[in-house]
């Protein structure tokens, strides 16, 4: 994986304070994308150890309440074990701390693989949208779908576009139906 930034004390990715990692490589590449710069899957910075040490300690520090994943694209096929590997991580270690993800595909659809694959694990791109959904059902905030420039809305919290969703995982999950997590 290779990733753009880090960005510590972050009060705009989510509420409360918290840090978020901007991944490297989008697919989507949507018009008038506030973060065009992170497209290039070959841009930005490898992730390393000790990228990933420097991610964790920001992390550990008690004010720090939220972390965020964004892109470029968290979910595109190359950024997909390291993002497990680092939820799985925050879960077990920081389970106090909420984790969003911001990601271009649409939950409908995240979900709808999920269900077409969890019995046919072996069949072609099963396992790139097992690890999806897995990915997902850890995190407790995920914002959907492409930003799209002719929906562009700035008074929307925590999205650029009016189709984008601000989602409760967890109730979602729990209530076997899309829940908001706001408007």
């Amino acid at each position: 994986m290779r990733y753009s930034s880090m960005r510590n004390l972050d009060i705009s990715n989510g509420e409360g304070v918290g840090v978020s990692l901007f991944v490297q490589g989008c697919p989507f590449h949507c018009f008038g994308c506030f973060n065009s710069d992170t497209w290039d899957f070959n841009g930005g910075k490898e992730w390393t150890e000790k990228a990933k040490d420097k991610f964790i300690k920001l992390i550990n520090r008690p004010y720090i309440k939220r972390i965020s994943f964004l892109g470029g694209e968290c979910l595109a096929e190359q950024n997909l074990d390291e993002i497990l590997s680092l939820i799985k991580l925050i879960r077990n270690s920081f389970p106090e701390k909420t984790i969003w993800l911001y990601t271009g595909y649409n939950f409908d659809l995240l979900n709808s693989k999920y269900n077409e694959y969890k019995y046919t694990p072996f069949a072609a791109n099963a396992d790139e949208w097992l690890t999806r959904w897995e990915i997902i059902s850890n995190v407790d905030v995920l914002v959907d779908g492409e930003y799209i420039d002719e929906q562009k809305d700035l008074s929307l919290k925590f999205r650029g576009s009016k189709n984008q969703r601000v989602i409760d995982v967890k109730q979602s999950l729990a209530q076997n139906k899309m829940v908001l997590y706001c408007d």
